[in-house]
């Protein structure tokens, strides 16, 4: 196994007879065990991944309104489309 992390290995009769007790311990200690059969690998039983946090709220009440919200970002004199006028002088061919 990658990281140095450790794995158990439990022969298929102890693990019929104990798998209710060693799915706990999976879960527990979230180590891996492996379950063998005359000596070899047949099946692995690792822990769940953990859950991924919510992305939906999770930046709720951290934000501050400040002045008015509905009110233009910058004066209509400076934005042709609020007067209907531009501002800067076209250029003539």
């Amino acid at each position: 196994m990658r990281d140095g992390a450790t794995v158990k290995f439990v022969p298929a009769g102890e693990f019929k007879a104990r798998c209710l007790r060693i799915m706990e311990d999976v879960k527990k200690y979230r180590v891996p065990v492996v379950i063998t059969k005359k000596g070899r690998a047949v099946a692995k039983l690792v822990p769940p991944d953990t859950d991924a946090p919510d992305v939906f709220g999770c930046m709720a009440g951290t934000a501050r309104i400040v002045g008015d919200v509905e009110a233009p970002a910058f004066p209509a004199r400076d934005w042709h489309a609020l007067t209907g006028k531009r501002t800067t002088a076209r250029r003539r061919r």
